[in-house]
């Protein structure tokens, strides 16, 4: 079986599209994924399946969600072996002071690419940092100017469309929980 995690874009934000994680995790086992789990409210989903054609997964996920929960469902799909990568791959000091920066990593949903999604990444001198790696964008904000950064000018785009955000703390917490299986 392969373990994957499902980022849900736009469930549980601003009151728009609320969906009970049990109601989620339900709706996965249904769909006749195995070792179902979601994390926090945001739409996390671990699951595992023997499915390996990342399109058919994406696809049939995003088909199921919009059915049972009715709304237009859109999902990034990373295996475990990428979110270790996507962890590894952290520029240096990436994370390591919260309390200084705020830090995102933003997911990318096929066919999008680190490179594309990089242009679209502007970034306010003094303030933001913005880094490609292979599989995801690294963002990170000076948290006593966040105010200011630039961030929120990336969800404007057409572009965020095929994006899904994730602090920091919360990406490696999805990534100990996949080691865990």
């Amino acid at each position: 079986m392969n373990h994957y995690l499902a980022l849900l874009r736009g469930i549980n934000v601003g009151g728009k599209n609320i969906i009970k994680m049990a109601d989620l995790k339900t709706s996965f086992e249904w769909m006749g994924f195995s070792g179902v789990a979601t994390y926090i409210q945001s739409g996390n989903v671990l699951f595992e399946s023997a499915e390996s054609d990342r399109s058919a997964l994406t696809g049939k996920i995003e088909h199921g969600l919009s059915r049972d929960f009715e709304y237009s469902s859109k999902a990034v799909i990373v295996s475990a072996d990428e979110l270790a990568q996507i962890i590894r791959e952290a520029p240096r000091g990436f994370g390591d002071d919260l309390e200084t920066y705020r830090c995102d990593v933003i997911f990318l949903k096929e066919p999008l690419t680190p490179a594309e999604a990089i242009l679209q990444a502007r970034v306010k001198p003094g303030v933001d940092f913005a880094q490609a790696g292979t599989l995801a964008l690294y963002f990170s904000r000076l948290t006593a100017r966040a105010s200011q950064s630039h961030l929120t000018k990336i969800i404007g785009t057409p572009v965020y469309q095929s994006m899904t955000i994730r602090n920091w703390n919360t990406t490696t917490k999805l990534f100990a929980l996949m080691e865990k299986e």
